[in-house]
C-alpha cells in the first residue's frame, strides 16, 4: 500500500478501513482495539460458513490459519517455526515460566511496575523456590542500572516489556537484550504495548523469548496472539498442553506417537481460536502492507501533536517523551477533573480514552488524524 500511494493518502486509506471511526473518536489502542474491517469480514465469513457448511469449510480455515505462522514471523523478523499461535500474552509467558528447569535457589528478574500478566507467572514459581526481583521505577523510567544490579548468578531469565501500559516509556530490546545476556541470563519480551505500533526484528535485537495478544495496537480479535521461540531454545523448555496439534502427524489419529513438531507449534496443543486467527491474519496484511517504520512513525507524529495540544489545554502530560522512549501510550492529567468521571464525560462525547493510575491515558493509532 505505502509504495503506491503518498504518505496522507496511506493514512487517509487506513483509515477508511477502521469503521470505528464513522462513530467514534478512539484513543484506547493500548487496551482493546477496534477491528479492521477485512478482519470484521473474515469473522463473519466464518460463521456464515460454519452454520451454512459445517466443518467442510475446515480445510481452507485451517490453510489460512497456518498463514498466521509467517504472517507473525513476517511482523518480527523471525522464522515460522519460531511462532506459535497462543490465546493470548498470559499464555505465552506461562508457557516459559513453567517450561524452564528450573533449580530451587534461581531468580526472575522484572520491574515493579509491569501489567500483571508480566508478575503472575513468574510469581507463581515461588513454590519451586524461584525468587521474582521486581526493580523498581521511578515515574515509569526504566533504569538499566538497577536492572543489572538486581541480576546474580542465581537469574535464569529478566522478563521486561517493551512498552510499559502505565507509564509509555519503550525500552530497547537490543540494548536489554546486550545487559541480560552479559549476565548469563535469557530474555524475555512482553511486546503486546509494542508490536503493531513500531517496528521489531528479534534476530537484530537479539530477544529469547517474545509473546503479545493481538487485541492491542495489531488490531486483531481478542484470544488470538504470538509466541516467539528461539529456534535454539525449542528445547530447553519443557513441552506444555500437549495434544492432538503438538505432534508431526498431528492429522493421523490411527497412530499414536509422541513425536513433538520441532517448531513452536508444539505448543498449539488442541483446537484453536479459528474464527479469531482468521480475523487476525487480516490484520495482521493490513499492518504489514502499510509496514512498521511508517506506522513507527505516524504515531509518534500523533502522540506529539496530542502532547502539544493537551499542554495547550492547560493538562500535564505525566508520561516521559524522550526521543525513542516515546511510544503510542500518553498519560496526563487535567488540574480538578476526576479521571474517572472525565472517561464518562468523554464517552458521551465520543471520545474513548482511559484511566490508569489516577491518570488518563491515551493511545491512538496511525490512522488516527488530526
Amino acid at each position: 500500500m505505502a509504495e503506491t500511494l503518498s504518505t496522507a493518502e496511506v493514512w487517509t486509506e487506513f483509515r477508511r478501513q477502521m469503521p470505528i471511526t464513522a462513530r467514534w473518536a478512539y484513543f484506547d489502542h493500548a487496551a482493546v482495539a477496534p477491528l479492521p474491517a477485512t478482519a470484521r469480514d473474515a469473522i463473519v465469513r466464518y460463521a456464515q460458513q460454519a452454520a451454512d457448511e459445517g466443518d467442510t469449510a475446515w480445510p481452507a480455515w485451517n490453510r489460512r490459519v497456518e498463514e498466521v505462522h509467517a504472517l507473525g514471523a513476517r511482523l518480527i523478523g523471525a522464522q515460522p517455526d519460531e511462532i506459535a499461535l497462543v490465546r493470548n500474552t498470559t499464555e505465552g509467558i506461562g508457557l516459559v515460566a513453567e517450561g524452564l528447569d528450573w533449580q530451587s535457589g534461581d531468580n526472575v528478574v522484572t520491574l515493579d511496575n509491569e501489567f500483571p500478566s508480566n508478575l503472575y507467572p513468574w510469581m507463581n514459581l515461588a513454590s519451586r523456590g524461584v525468587e521474582t526481583r521486581r526493580v523498581a521505577t521511578g515515574g515509569g523510567r526504566v533504569d538499566l542500572d538497577r536492572l543489572a544490579a538486581a541480576c546474580d548468578r542465581r537469574t535464569r531469565i529478566v522478563s521486561v516489556s517493551w512498552v510499559g501500559y502505565a507509564s509509555g516509556w519503550r525500552s530497547d530490546p537490543a540494548t536489554l537484550a546486550e545487559l541480560v545476556h552479559a549476565r548469563g541470563a535469557l530474555l524475555f519480551v512482553d511486546a503486546i504495548q509494542g508490536l503493531g505500533a513500531f517496528p521489531l526484528d528479534v534476530r537484530a535485537t537479539d530477544i529469547d523469548f517474545l509473546s503479545a495478544d493481538g487485541h492491542k495496537w495489531l488490531l486483531g480479535p481478542e484470544g488470538a496472539g504470538l509466541l516467539y521461540v528461539r529456534k535454539e531454545h525449542l528445547q530447553r523448555l519443557r513441552p506444555l498442553g500437549v495434544g492432538w496439534h503438538s505432534v508431526t502427524n498431528a492429522s493421523d489419529f490411527s497412530r499414536i506417537a509422541l513425536d513433538l513438531k520441532p517448531s513452536a507449534a508444539r505448543y498449539e496443543g488442541g483446537t484453536m481460536n479459528v474464527p479469531g486467527f482468521l480475523g487476525f491474519a487480516e490484520s495482521l496484511e493490513l499492518l504489514l502492507g502499510i509496514g512498521m517504520e511508517a506506522i513507527g512513525r505516524r504515531i509518534l507524529e500523533i502522540t506529539d501533536l496530542a502532547c502539544e495540544r493537551l499542554t495547550a489545554a492547560g493538562c500535564q502530560i505525566v508520561s516521559l517523551r524522550e526521543g525513542e522512549h516515546r511510544s503510542g501510550i500518553v498519560l496526563f492529567e487535567v488540574p480538578g477533573v476526576d479521571p474517572l468521571a472525565a472517561v464518562h464525560s468523554l464517552a458521551a462525547a465520543g471520545v474513548v480514552v482511559r484511566s490508569r493510575g489516577g491518570k488518563l491515558r491515551i493511545s491512538p493509532h496511525a490512522y488516527t488524524d488530526q
